[in-house]
């Protein structure tokens, strides 16, 4: 409360004193009712009320509601408050509606004309509230109503400079909660720009915090800022501390200043000008010899100041990657702070090294700190320090140090944190194969590997392993020996289990002839783990017994009569007694010739992108791609002869020994269209063929030309293999599966004649939808007709208008069909859809369901704290809330999370629960009838894999709606 006291608001003084001296809950609720009841009448009855009695019922009112209360009244009179010519009275209505804003648009419309009365008056004083207020409140609202009145008082030569920095924060509030509906004209941009020459450094240090927005926003109309930029730093620079006395912090001068012009900076490459270009690098020179200088001062806010600039001047040498001095000389400054006392400064300086590590002047510098580095990971108490050190060593790794840092890194792993293990078994991975000259070594690398962590080991290591020994022959025999050698520990972990398992079972009859490992004594040191795995590595197993059979006569009957035993043969496990069944009779009645041509060794995969990179860039992708650099290009040859950046494991399922055991496929189509915003889905495997591309590319690109003969190959014969299409063009795959759940744009339908995709764009109750179908054939279709169909109590609840569709499709094209829906009220089922068309000459005909959910109609809604629950604790009657407790179907991850439920429909609020974990978000849900407020919440327990998911919704049955939609995509 503002100097309540000094306004001698006694009775509102008496008030508070009385709330603190009660005993109980339910003393202090007595005297809040009676004082709500009091209040409530004097609004009513008394038409005398002055402006201080206001104030001071107003005060009370918000210092209930602070103590948790509902406010329901008293809304009008705060209002009435902001006409006043007093200040007091005026601050407390402006406080009131900050932090208590109604959602009544009449009431809404009298706030934002007062707000703008003051901002066009001319003292200062009442403007500066009523752009807090504006900042504070930050809705979209504001932002359109202010659009122009707030620029205009920003770059008006009549405003005061301290109007003209609340104005320059104001708008970057504005920006930041509502970009779209802030729009800045194009003529007040250069004005903007030169507020970074404005004498008073208080409007140059907001106004560089807005340009900073405004510059990610759109670069290109703002890149004249970039020699203000280094022309206001440059002064700041090389200035004493005594030339900025107002702005000096611990003898450093206007440091958030400098900081925020070396951001603005970041955001565009190298100044072209030479002349502009060597004043920043003088700049750059400059703080890089003032960090070199005694400290001024003892307190460790002077450090704090004077590093904070240095780190960001690092950040802008490593933007710009082109002053090899600078970088050596960043290198070398960082190099002193990793012995540093502060673990934040060792902790920043191991993170900006592992960025300069990347650049190819700075590499072999930073290679100096090996060492230092290598000490850090073994002694550092600090667990994120330690990561950052793994991250480092990760990124200075070439040709000429990768066995000392691979084996430093192996020994580390051993007591690691359990949270960086499996991402530091990829990096090992990762380069023991890159830098790999006898790929022997690697083999022996990545066997100790899956033996110190084999629990943090994935599929796409030990898949990569058996790769690179059926790759190359030269290492066939000696994988085969260390396998089997490994067999013999006493702990073997299973992953070991189903490697040896693989490599034995191909490569085996190389060992054969060492008394150590004849036949029987390979199969019988596999068999004493067999009962000891997962169902999916007796499956391997399994397999490997069978190559046995082609490999070595001899041992035969020994592994018929473990097949023909009932734990195999009448096993639950319908995969282990298919396996069983079909081996035991295929070794039955196949001659010797048959056996060997349908058990042949596998031939070599071929090689693409290396699922160990693309694991490591989905875990890590900043720094897999700062690391990208290390030693030199990534496309380095490896000993093998392949280019490990286009190294990828693919399945050949014409050999495949076990579902997924030994399929090592790593679906790079999907991955490239992720990158390239393609629709296509990535969890349905069809979409992995070309053929899937013709839509795709429609949706992403509105514009794309009609004709898709381009997008139609002939697939390779691995692509027929692996695709399955329906002989029936009224057969097909509906690709829906929830996935317009959380996507405005997808295929829902294909088939082998055509492909369908919908793009939906809602706004409010309304739902407009382009509806793409594809001509897949190489004839026309004629006779194209769409027909929706809206049943039982859909009819009532939503409203379909369909534009006509053109009624023939050329071959290899596409045509477009637009839709209106209207949400006339919630719904829960979807609407059929039929596409009938008529395929050489004969009619064809496919239905299935239009994947529109309830959620298309949300609208997000930003709120804090106080609204959010707020209004979680008025929506408590019964059918309002729905909660359901559900196991995680996926690892639980928070970026993951937020991406659902923003694309739900939600909005994400940030710090709004105590638990940082814990996701909170409001919407509105739109019908033509009324709104429907939602709220949900969902807490993640991360060690039991568990979600709690809260929904209320102010009408009956919509939260138990949404919570359907929702649990089973977690």
């Amino acid at each position: 409360m503002p100097n309540m006291r000094g306004d001698g608001m006694r009775g509102l003084a008496v008030f508070i004193s009385d709330i603190r001296n009660c005993k109980s809950r339910e003393a202090e609720l007595r005297r809040i009712n009676k004082e709500l009841t009091n209040i409530r009448q004097r609004f009513r009855t008394d038409k005398t009320l002055d402006g201080y009695q206001k104030k001071k019922y107003v005060c009370k009112l918000l210092f209930i509601f602070l103590l948790g209360h509902d406010i329901d009244f008293g809304y009008m009179e705060a209002v009435n408050l902001l006409s006043s010519n007093k200040y007091t009275e005026k601050q407390i209505g402006y406080l009131f509606i900050s932090v208590i804003m109604n959602n009544s648009t009449e009431m809404k419309q009298l706030i934002i004309q007062n707000i703008r009365n003051d901002l066009q008056s001319r003292n200062p004083i009442f403007i500066n509230l009523a752009l807090q207020c504006v900042a504070n409140i930050g809705e979209k609202e504001m932002a359109t109503a202010f659009t122009n009145d707030i620029p205009r008082l920003l770059i008006s030569g009549d405003t005061i400079d301290p109007v003209k920095q609340s104005a320059a924060l104001c708008l970057l509030r504005l920006h930041r909660t509502s970009p779209e509906s802030l729009q800045m004209n194009t003529e007040w941009t250069g004005r903007i720009i030169h507020l970074l020459n404005d004498q008073h450094l208080g409007v140059a240090t907001a106004a560089v915090s807005l340009i900073e927005a405004l510059v990610k926003r759109n670069p290109e109309e703002y890149k004249a800022c970039v020699n203000l930029a280094v022309s206001r730093l440059s002064r700041i620079v090389t200035s004493s501390y005594t030339d900025f006395q107002d702005y000096t912090y611990y003898f450093v001068p206007a440091p958030w200043l400098c900081v925020k012009l070396l951001r603005v900076l970041q955001n565009y490459p190298p100044p072209e000008d030479p002349s502009i270009r060597s004043r920043l690098n003088e700049c750059l020179d400059t703080i890089l010899n003032k960090a070199q200088e005694p400290l001024k001062s003892k307190k460790v806010q002077h450090s704090n100041a004077r590093n904070a600039v240095l780190f960001e001047a690092i950040n802008l040498i490593i933007h710009m990657d082109c002053e090899s001095t600078l970088l050596v000389r960043a290198c070398n400054q960082l190099g002193q702070f990793l012995q540093n006392r502060e673990t934040n400064l060792r902790y920043l300086a191991l993170e900006s090294m592992c960025l300069l590590a990347t650049s190819e002047f700075s590499h072999d510098a930073v290679k100096k700190h090996q060492e230092t580095v290598i000490s850090a990971l073994k002694s550092e108490r600090d667990v994120s320090v330690r990561q950052r050190a793994v991250d480092l060593l990760y990124a200075m790794c070439d040709r000429s140090n990768a066995q000392d840092i691979v084996q430093e890194m192996l020994t580390y792993l051993e007591t690691a944190d359990y949270t960086i293990r499996e991402e530091m078994v990829l990096k090992i991975a990762i380069l023991g194969e890159k830098y790999a000259v006898d790929y022997k070594w690697y083999l022996d690398i990545m066997l100790k590997l899956i033996r110190i962590a084999g629990d943090f080991v994935s599929e796409e290591v030990w898949y990569r392993v058996i790769q690179v020994v059926v790759n190359r022959t030269d290492v066939q025999s000696y994988g085969a020996k260390i396998a089997f050698e490994a067999l013999q520990a006493p702990a073997c972990h299973e992953n070991m289990v189903k490697v040896a398992g693989y490599i034995l079972g191909e490569y085996g009859n190389l060992i054969a002839l060492d008394p150590r490992s004849i036949p029987m004594i390979q199969f019988d040191l596999l068999h004493s783990k067999y009962h000891l795995c997962s169902p999916t590595t007796r499956c391997l197993l399994l397999s490997t017994y069978m190559k046995f059979v082609n490999l070595f006569p001899e041992i035969k009957q020994h592994i018929q009569e473990v097949l023909r035993h009932d734990s195999n043969f009448r096993s639950s496990d319908v995969e282990i007694q298919q396996r069983s069944i079909e081996y035991l009779k295929l070794s039955e009645v196949c001659t010797p010739t048959v056996l060997a041509t349908v058990l042949e060794v596998m031939p070599p995969y071929p090689e693409k992108v290396s699922p160990l990179l693309v694991r490591l860039k989905q875990r890590k992708p900043m720094m897999d791609g700062g690391a990208s650099g290390a030693g030199g290009d990534e496309s380095t040859t490896g000993a093998d002869g392949f280019n490990h950046e286009n190294a990828n494991v693919e399945t050949n399922k014409t050999n495949d020994l076990t579902n997924s055991s030994h399929a090592i496929n790593l679906n790079q189509h999907a991955v490239q269209q992720q990158q390239n915003g393609l629709l296509v889905s990535l969890d349905n495997e069809s979409s992995t063929d070309e053929n899937n591309y013709s839509l795709a590319s429609v949706l992403s690109n509105p514009t794309a030309p009609t004709s898709l003969n381009h997008l139609y190959k002939q697939p390779s014969l691995d692509q027929q293999q692996s695709k399955s299409i329906p002989a029936s063009s009224s057969a097909g795959t509906t690709l829906s599966g929830k996935k317009l759940l959380f996507k405005t744009s997808d295929i829902i339908f294909e088939n082998d004649l055509i492909q369908i995709g919908a793009k939906l764009e809602t706004q409010k109750s309304t739902c407009r939808c382009e509806l793409y179908i594809g001509n897949k054939t190489d004839i026309h279709m004629t006779n194209v007709a769409t027909f929706f169909t809206l049943s039982g109590e859909l009819a009532q609840q939503l409203r379909v208008n369909a534009e006509q569709i053109k009624s023939t499709i050329e071959s290899k094209a596409q045509s477009k069909q637009l839709l209106t829906i209207e949400c006339l009220k919630e719904f829960q089922d979807m609407p059929k859809i039929s596409v009938s068309f008529f395929y050489s000459n004969v009619p064809q005909k496919v239905d299935f369901s239009f994947p529109l959910y309830i959620n298309k109609f949300i609208e997000k809604v930003e709120m804090d704290s106080n609204n959010f629950f707020l209004r979680w604790r008025n929506l408590d009657k019964p059918g309002q809330e729905c909660q359901k407790i559900f196991s995680a179907k996926h690892p639980i991850d928070q970026d993951d999370c937020r991406q659902k439920l923003t694309g739900f429909g939600w909005s994400n609020l940030i710090g709004i629960d105590v638990n940082a974990q814990n996701f909170c978000g409001a919407g509105i849900l739109h019908t033509v009838g009324q709104q429907i407020g939602c709220l949900y919440r969902l807490e993640p327990n991360i060690p039991a894999k568990m979600y709690r998911l809260s929904v209320r919704a102010s009408k009956d049955a919509v939260a138990t709606r949404l919570v359907e939609l929702l649990e089973d995509q977690f």
